[in-house]
């Protein structure tokens, strides 16, 4: 019996401020995006780089596991053989529904308990951002401690 073997994206879709070239980090009401329109945008960027063949390769395997709105993080699966390929769809993506995303590449791995610890790390690591750019002590509760907890658990929650 062979398994198929997977990798794993992280990717944080970094927004663009409007009319500059910065990027904010501050979460914005009203600009939320979901996991099938960053499946449809990776798809139309895999078709216009790498054509039919690439969308082709890509297609039967690809698809967006997590997504949090609050910290524009996403898990993404793809084969093996072709996560190159969706990698350079993520790279080469611009926008998605019309606004601009930087999207950033935090960590590939091979299985999809790696990929859970990373994408909680990174989501502690959004979320002290967020607490230092408010100046609210460390020991202060805020929506963002409920968001951590809700976060994690629907991160380890998972499956292959």
């Amino acid at each position: 019996m062979v398994r198929f073997k997977n990798r794993w994206l992280l990717v944080e879709f970094l927004p663009c401020s409007p009319g500059t070239n910065a990027t904010t980090y501050q979460p914005t009401a009203g600009n939320e995006m979901n996991s099938r329109q960053i499946w449809s945008a990776l798809k139309q960027s895999v078709i216009n780089n790498f054509g039919d063949i690439g969308w082709g390769a890509v297609s039967t395997s690809l698809t967006i596991k997590y997504y949090s709105p609050t910290t524009n993080v996403c898990i993404i699966r793809v084969a093996r053989d072709q996560h190159q390929i969706a990698w350079g769809g993520v790279t080469f993506l611009s926008s998605i529904e019309g606004r601009k995303y930087i999207p950033n590449v935090i960590h590939v791995s091979g299985t999809i308990k790696q990929a859970q610890l990373a994408a909680i790390k990174h989501n502690r690591e959004v979320v002290a951002r967020y607490r230092s750019k408010a100046g609210t002590p460390a020991t202060y509760q805020d929506s963002y401690e409920t968001f951590l907890q809700t976060s994690t658990q629907e991160i380890e929650a998972l499956q292959d």
